[in-house]
């Protein structure tokens, strides 16, 4: 929590120099006394930029700790830098609290010199997120490249023009800082998430794109869908899921008004305020509260009465409805984050109440005050008794009594308006997110599924992938049985999801097309190069004791295809060695792994092979040595075509200078022959005969 971190900063032997002003909650460091009444949190909250300004007013160093607080509509210039610690993932708020830094300021040290303020800094340590933020947020300023549209010499000029005002600095691989420019803001992202996605087995989001689409798709990508081993159990997908959710055709839930009038009223009730004697003592208090403060009073102070009587209003037709809502069980599933959008909204509404009939009342104000001015100057002119010029402002008085009272006569005519809307703000928050939880649940499930495809890349990538491979030639490497029988789908099926293409609505018979592109090309082919660039890197197993291999990155699929931890392997050679003496000495000896899966087992005796000293000794060449253990030595079948694809490219992918043969892997499914008890027959007949 802030008040936790804000203790650790005050214990702490540098941080402990500074003034720490926490901006969030209570606003209290201490826990003693805290409050659960609203009202004194919301006193507090308003407090927040008074304690603020006061700390810096009094301290040389300050730090402020802020959750929601102080990061829009506020101005504190001698803030110098910002750190975002939060996940905050929206553009608009991120760029709103990183501004906070940037305003001038004036510095005085006291000794009568000045100092400006040169430099603000907004640190974050989320490398990703930064830049997809200011990609975002400069892309979408511009309708040429709003929502994904532009290519990608258009976002970069957009990017390099906010690099302008908004330059980004990171860390290098000698640690030195430097300034980015638009393509590396563009690319780094795309770098780390490759890596995260390689690192993840391929069974990451970042590769899914356009997932809102499922509730516009034929039921035939759902179909196609169902076929991947999901890692949670389906949500169901119809043609009436859109419906249900009020799904609109930029795949975002949107509650017809309609339907919210009507759940208000038989949730509710269709007289809110008519039937809810709180609404009306409530209002009546704050409007009489807000006349006596308003009474004879200055400017800013008539201001404050009157922010404090939207904030009164707000809380006076909210809470009712809230307890109503409660106490029929409606809306406990709300997320504080709707609930918060819930009640912003009704404090605007609130808020431009007020204000509407604030705006004529100061305007008929200024009028009774300019026409007192006038009279009262003609008045002293014409040199009139001063009982005169008394009554001219006893009737400017009263006319602005007058004036004060229709304003608060209007402002309470329209609470039961007010409480209608309210409550109708209140309904339709509580739906969209009955219906954004839903639709998350069943996009996560969707998510679930092309996981179940994505875990398949990358064994494809080992068994058929080169240099060339990308989404769009992903479908020509790979042999279309292989293809179906590891994935569960065909070629066809695949190239519907990523490409889309005409379809039969089953319903109406009308012919449609979908635009599928549920994969997104740039993550895709960036995460294929750098499983790629590790399928070389970690190709010599020759390497001692390394820690990784390629098979870290390769999830075990549906099929057979399980491979045996390298441990275990080596534990098994161990066991093998321990019971047959010197037999990685013996270059008459064979060795035969009838069930390859990796080809992890076969490397490791052929590691032992080639490490062995008698047959350095009796091979001192090393490429002759290794070509002999290949030609004479070891042999290994594989049960299907991609296994014997995965397992020859690893065993024999050690170097690209030193030629060995690999004709003695064999593709063949030994387990039926074992069971039938020939397999010694097949092996002559694979090898010897």
């Amino acid at each position: 929590s802030a008040k936790a971190l804000a203790k650790k900063l005050q214990a702490h032997p540098v941080f402990g120099q500074y003034e720490i002003a926490l901006a969030a909650g209570d606003g209290k460091l201490d826990d003693e006394g805290v409050s659960e009444n609203e009202e004194v949190v919301d006193k507090a909250k308003g407090k927040a930029y008074d304690k603020v300004v006061q700390a810096i007013a009094t301290h040389d160093k300050t730090i402020t700790l802020s959750v929601g607080q102080l990061t829009t509509g506020i101005t504190i210039p001698e803030w110098t830098a910002v750190i975002m610690l939060s996940n905050m993932s929206s553009p608009a708020l991120y760029m709103q609290a990183a501004f906070r830094a940037q305003n001038p300021c004036l510095f005085h040290d006291g000794k009568g010199g000045t100092y400006r303020k040169q430099d603000a800094y907004v640190f974050d340590f989320d490398p990703a997120r930064t830049l997809e933020i200011v990609e975002k947020f400069a892309t979408g300023l511009h309708e040429d490249t709003a929502n994904g549209k532009g290519d990608t010499d258009l976002r970069q000029g957009h990017i390099r023009e906010l690099l302008n005002f908004f330059p980004v600095y990171a860390e290098d691989e000698d640690g030195e800082m430097m300034e980015l420019d638009a393509a590396e803001v563009l690319s780094i992202p795309r770098a780390i998430h490759a890596k995260e996605v390689v690192r993840s087995g391929f069974m990451n989001n970042y590769l899914f794109q356009n997932i809102s689409g499922i509730f516009s798709a034929p039921s035939v990508v759902v179909e196609i869908l169902n076929k991947f081993e999901p890692v949670k159990e389906p949500s169901t997908v119809t043609s009436q899921t859109k419906e249900d959710l009020d799904i609109n055709e930029d795949g975002e839930v949107e509650v017809p008004k309609e339907k919210v009038v009507g759940l208000a009223k038989s949730v509710l009730g269709d007289k809110m305020y008519a039937d809810n004697p709180d609404i009306q003592k409530g209002a009546g208090e704050a409007l009489a509260k807000a006349q006596k403060k308003m009474e004879n009073a200055e400017p800013d102070e008539e201001a404050k009465a009157v922010q404090k009587l939207k904030t009164d209003l707000t809380a006076t037709v909210s809470k009712p409805i809230e307890q109503k809502a409660k106490d029929q069980d409606y809306g406990k599933q709300l997320s504080i984050s709707a609930k918060n959008a819930v009640q912003k909204k009704i404090a605007q509404a609130a808020s431009a109440a007020v204000d509407k009939h604030h705006s004529a009342y100061t305007i008929q104000k200024n009028e009774i005050e300019a026409q007192r001015k006038k009279d009262v100057e003609a008045a002293r002119q014409e040199k009139k008794p001063a009982v005169e010029i008394e009554a001219i402002n006893r009737k400017a008085a009263e006319d602005t009594k007058e004036a004060e009272q229709a304003f608060l006569e209007s402002v309470q005519a329209e609470i039961p308006k007010l409480t209608e809307e309210a409550a109708q703000t209140f309904v339709e928050g509580v739906e969209t997110d009955k219906r954004q939880q839903e639709k998350k649940t069943i996009e996560d499930n969707v998510r679930d599924h092309l996981r179940g495809f994505s875990r398949t890349i990358p064994s494809f990538l080992m068994a058929y992938g080169d240099e060339d491979t990308t989404l769009e030639t992903f479908d020509k490497i790979i042999p279309a049985d292989v293809f179906q029988e590891v994935t569960g789908i065909t070629l066809a099926q695949f190239l519907f999801l990523r490409d889309g293409g005409p379809y039969t609505d089953k319903e109406t018979g009308e012919e449609k097309h979908y635009e599928g592109h549920l994969f997104d090309p740039i993550v895709f082919n960036d995460s294929v190069k750098e499983f790629l660039r590790l399928r070389r890197e970690l190709a010599d197993y020759f390497v001692p004791d390394a820690e990784h291999d390629i098979f870290d990155y390769i999830p075990p699929q549906r099929t057979n295809q399980i491979y045996t931890p390298r441990h275990v392997v080596k534990e098994m050679v161990d066991l093998l060695e321990k019971e047959n003496p010197e037999c990685f000495d013996n270059p008459d000896y064979t060795f035969l792994d009838p069930y390859m899966k990796s080809g992890l087992y076969i490397t490791e005796i052929v590691k032992r092979l080639y490490q062995s000293q008698r047959m350095r000794e009796l091979y001192p060449n090393d490429e002759e040595r290794l070509r002999h253990i290949f030609a004479k030595q070891v042999y290994g079948l594989a049960p299907t075509k991609i296994i014997y694809a995965i397992a020859t490219h690893f065993i024999l992918g050690f170097s690209d200078e030193i030629p060995v043969s690999g004709e003695h892997f064999k593709y063949y499914d030994a387990l039926p022959a074992a069971k039938a008890g020939t397999l010694k027959h097949e092996l002559d007949e694979l090898f010897w005969r």
